[in-house]
């Protein structure tokens, strides 16, 4: 994988670029200057980030892997270790499929009937392959979602939820919380040298 040179990622004009980030010269980022990323994030091969007026928002050490897309007009929030698998989908407006309106951008606002809201991922938390987050949704913190899975609506921290629509089927270990802490402090994992 070839990623952006420091120069070309500062020359994009995110909101916020910080140490260390690494964007694939294959990714998308339209809107750039209501995207923000925080140290030590990844945005992988085929990545499409579509900041609305609310924002893209992505804490450190983030991953988002190939072939994912960020898009909608509300804020979208991935907050710190959280991760993004292949081919994820998560959306902060929609369209509305009831045939009550029409649908998609060639159309005027007063053709369609969009709904648009935030979408919060938290910390630690990890998005599973093929999924799809709709607007309105918050992911708690350390929550868990399986491949292909539909989220429409909240998600309890450090539940993990499968399915579609998505359910809580059971918990999920807190111990990347002692972890994390470990990390921060330059403590070794798994007794190899500290980064």
């Amino acid at each position: 994988m070839s990623f952006l040179s420091e120069a070309e990622m500062a020359a994009l004009g995110l909101a916020h670029l910080g140490r260390g980030v690494r964007i694939s010269r294959l990714a998308s980022l339209h809107n750039a200057a209501n995207i923000r990323i925080g140290d030590q994030s990844r945005i992988d091969d085929f990545c499409v980030l579509s900041a609305g007026v609310g924002g893209i928002d992505i804490g450190r050490n983030v991953h988002v892997a190939v072939f994912s897309c960020l898009i909608g007009k509300g804020r979208i929030t991935l907050a710190d270790f959280a991760n993004v698998s292949s081919r994820v989908a998560i959306y902060s407006s929609n369209d509305d499929y009831s045939g009550a309106y029409m649908t998609g951008p060639t159309l005027a606002p007063e053709w369609t009937n969009i709904s648009v809201g935030p979408v919060h991922v938290g910390r630690h938390a990890i998005i599973g392959s093929g999924s799809v987050l709709l607007p309105n949704i918050r992911v708690g913190e350390g929550a868990a979602i399986g491949a292909l899975s539909l989220v429409r609506t909240d998600c309890e921290p450090f539940g993990v939820y499968v399915g579609a629509p998505a359910r809580k089927v059971k918990q999920r270990s807190r111990d990347l919380l002692a972890l994390e802490q470990a990390f921060l402090q330059g403590a070794p994992a798994n007794g190899a040298a500290p980064p």
